[in-house]
């Protein structure tokens, strides 16, 4: 069995509508996916009506949270941390969980908005509505206006568009958002008979990270598993993510982290044990894995 646990489409930051993606994973001989758009479950229903026969859908999302605390991996540094987390099998109609994805999802949009507003101030052209028209009705993230950075030849790549010079993480016209507390987003979950997973916890190219000690607060909170198998990480990040989850009771999982062109990783470039996803997915009551 190939289980590819976190994938992306259009309804965030990908390049291939749900269906598409649905297909695709049929293609590359998954038999499970995972579709894990950024704070928002709007490709559940298209994916799920173009299911190919004998592939399983996993729904989730990608929430994006803080953690604050004595959290910097390496360095012991305090403050708020941005990070990932992966929730699945959530009821999405629970209403403490659906309002808190509308509130960040505003957010993203209004962060969208400001990063465009910086860019025109130093006269580079793109606009608002070319940025939204990308989107396509989907969740706003940076990848939109990267895209718009490279259309109008400004970027060679969008690789540059994530640089120091243009959207990258605190680079020249970065912006940031709401997000919801790390612990809170583990208990919500809960409630809405999800479980959740701690996205590429060790991908320090991507920022800081959480330290060990975190990790075991969020495990203590209800966390359920780390994602292991992930591009961002190394072979020695990788040994040491599964000795601690195995120190605390945690799933291991891995995944392509898939977003179509917008990355280079291919869709299930990494994959979870079929016992570990069996025993990840056996808690949750808030919705069911729907098979073609």
């Amino acid at each position: 069995m190939r289980v590819d646990l976190h994938t992306h489409s259009t309804a965030s930051d990908g390049t291939l509508t749900p269906a598409e993606l649905m297909l695709a994973a049929e293609a590359v001989g998954l038999d499970v996916i995972a579709l894990c758009d950024h704070d928002t479950t709007g490709g559940w229903d298209e994916a799920a009506a173009a299911l190919p026969a004998g592939l399983s859908l996993v729904r989730g999302a990608e929430l994006s949270c803080s953690y604050s605390g004595r959290a910097c991996r390496g360095a012991g540094l305090d403050g708020a941390i941005s990070m990932h987390l992966l929730a699945y099998l959530f009821d999405r109609a629970e209403p403490a969980l659906a309002d808190e994805r509308s509130r960040v999802r505003q957010s993203r949009l209004a962060r969208g908005r400001l990063i465009v507003e910086r860019l025109r101030a130093d006269g580079v052209e793109v606009s608002w509505d070319e940025v939204l028209s990308d989107a396509a009705g989907g969740t706003v993230g940076r990848p939109h206006v990267a895209r718009a950075l490279l259309r109008r030849g400004y970027v060679a790549d969008l690789d540059a568009a994530f640089g120091p010079d243009w959207v990258g993480t605190h680079g020249r016209y970065w912006a940031g958002k709401e997000e919801t507390d790390a612990r809170a987003a583990v208990g919500l979950v809960r409630a809405a008979g999800g479980v959740t997973v701690l996205a590429h916890p060790a991908a320090g190219k991507r920022g800081r990270t959480l330290g060990d000690e975190a990790i075991a607060d969020l495990a203590a909170a209800g966390l359920s598993g780390l994602e292991v198998e992930h591009v961002d990480h190394t072979e020695a990040d990788r040994r040491h993510l599964a000795g601690l989850a195995a120190d605390l009771g945690l799933v291991t999982t891995g995944s392509s982290d898939f977003h179509g062109t917008n990355k280079t990783t291919r869709l299930g470039a990494h994959l979870t044990d079929p016992d570990a996803y069996g025993t990840l997915v056996a808690p949750a009551t808030g919705c069911a894995v729907v098979t073609g």
